[in-house]
């Protein structure tokens, strides 16, 4: 059986930034699923990824060049 992805569920933009010398992967349009829910994604992207980050106005920030595993995180969950 094949899983059926909502067309209506966002899809997260991911995208890297430069910040004072450092990398920083930025997940954006994800505001939708509220606060509770993004923190737990940024919790999670944390502990499988080991490393810091953070969720500011709608938006999750994880510490470092991590586009590739997060890439893979979200196809992972979207195929469950």
């Amino acid at each position: 059986m094949t899983p059926k992805n909502n067309p209506r569920s966002p899809t997260p933009k991911i995208r890297l930034e430069k910040r004072m010398g450092k990398a920083v992967t930025v997940i954006s349009g994800l505001h939708t699923y509220g606060s509770k829910r993004l923190d737990a994604i940024a919790k999670e992207l944390k502990t499988t990824l080991g490393t810091g980050g953070t969720v500011k106005n709608g938006t999750i920030e994880i510490q470092g060049d991590k586009v590739a595993s997060i890439q893979a995180w979200f196809a992972d969950r979207m195929n469950k």
